[in-house]
C-alpha cells in the first residue's frame, strides 16, 4: 500500500451492479480475497478454481459478501488446454464480462511437464491466461467498457526470458521460471493492449506486493527459503489484492491501458518488460504453442492485428 498521502479506494459508491467479474485463482489468497472485495462492490463473481472443494468453500465465503450479483463456480486446471477451452466455451455464454482477472499463478521446485507437453509453471502462469483471454475477447469487446487485469510481479525484474527455450528444457531453475512467467505476463498485457487501443477493453497488470499466502507450497523447502528471502511475507491477501480490485473497480483508470502497477501506482517495469520486439514474438509463439488460430475467428474480430 502507499506509504504516505491517501490511497486512492474503490470506494462503496463506485458500486459494480451488474457488471461480471471473473477471477481465476479464486479459493484462496489473493484471489479469494478480490473476489469478496469484488462481492462487496455489487458484482456478480465467477470464481475459477482447480479444487472443488476449496472452491465450494470460498463460492460459500463470496456469497455471503455479495451485495447484488449471485457468485458462480468453475472448476477447471488451468494447466490444461483443453480444460482452458472448455471453460471460455462456458464462460462465453454469459450476457456479458467486464472485468477478467488472470491470477492464478504457482511456482514449482522441480521441472514438471503438463500432458500438453508444457513446462508446467509456463503453462499456468502464462499460457493459459494468454489463450483464455483471447478465447473471451469477442465478449469483452462486446461488454466494453470492459477490462483485463493480470497479477505480474516484481520477481519479473529478474527473469532470463529465452524465447528458444520456453519451456525450460536447456535450464530449468523453479524461481526463474516464475520470474520468467512473471515477465510474460507484462509483456502479454503491453501487446494486448496495443492490440485492442480505442477498442474499449484495456489491459493492465500489477505486482501485488510481498502476500501471506500459501503460495510456494509445492516447491520443496529450497524453494520457500528462496521465496521468502526475496519476498518476505509482510502483506495480508486483503492488502495484496488492493490494487488488483483498484484496476478492476476504480473509474480513475477507465481508460488507463498498458500499465504496469505497484500499490495502485503506474511504475516502469524492467527493460525486458519494454520491448515490443519481444512481446511481439512472445505472443506469435503463445498463439502457436495454444493452437489458437485468428482464421477461426478466436481474436474476436476488432483491435490491430
Amino acid at each position: 500500500m502507499p506509504t504516505s498521502g491517501r490511497r486512492p479506494s474503490p470506494r462503496p459508491d463506485h458500486m459494480m451492479a451488474g457488471q461480471v467479474c471473473v477471477v481465476t485463482g479464486a479459493s484462496s489468497g489473493i484471489g479469494k480475497a478480490a473476489s469478496l472485495a469484488l462481492a462487496r462492490l455489487g458484482a456478480t463473481v465467477v470464481l475459477v478454481c482447480r479444487n472443488a472443494e476449496r472452491g465450494e468453500a470460498a463460492l460459500a465465503e463470496v456469497s455471503a459478501a455479495a451485495v447484488a450479483g449471485k457468485p458462480a463456480l468453475e472448476i477447471t486446471d488451468l494447466s490444461s488446454m483443453a480444460q482452458v477451452r472448455e471453460l471460455a466455451g462456458r464462460l462465453s455464454r454469459r450476457d456479458r464480462i467486464d472485468v477478467l482477472v488472470n491470477n492464478a499463478g504457482l511456482v514449482l521446485g522441480d521441472r514438471r511437464v503438463t500432458p500438453d507437453g508444457f513446462e508446467y509453471t509456463f503453462a499456468v502462469n502464462h499460457l493459459a491466461p494468454f489463450l483464455l483471454t483471447n478465447l473471451l475477447r469477442a465478449n469483452l469487446l462486446a461488454s466494453a467498457p470492459s477490462r483485463v487485469v493480470t497479477v505480474s510481479s516484481a520477481v519479473h525484474r529478474g527473469a532470463r526470458l529465452d524465447l528458444d527455450d520456453l519451456q525450460s528444457e536447456r535450464h530449468y531453475s523453479g524461481l526463474r521460471a516464475y520470474a520468467n512467467g512473471k515477465l510474460a505476463n507484462i509483456l502479454f498485457t503491453r501487446e494486448l493492449a496495443r492490440q485492442l487501443d480505442d477498442s474499449g477493453v484495456t489491459a493492465n497488470c500489477l505486482h501485488p506486493g510481498s502476500v501471506k499466502t500459501g503460495f510456494g507450497n509445492e516447491g520443496g523447502t529450497l524453494l520457500k527459503v528462496g521465496l521468502s528471502a526475496i519476498l518476505p511475507s509482510l502483506r495480508s491477501p486483503e492488502m495484496g489484492a488492493f490494487t488488483l480490485v483498484y484496476l478492476a473497480s476504480s473509474p480513475a483508470v477507465t481508460d488507463v491501458t498498458g500499465g504496469y502497477y505497484v500499490s495502485a501506482a503506474r511504475r516502469r517495469p524492467s527493460r525486458a518488460a519494454r520491448n515490443e520486439a519481444t512481446a511481439r514474438r512472445l505472443w506469435q509463439l503463445s498463439a502457436e504453442l495454444t493452437g489458437l488460430d485468428g482464421a477461426h475467428g478466436e481474436w474476436g474480430g476488432a483491435g490491430r492485428p
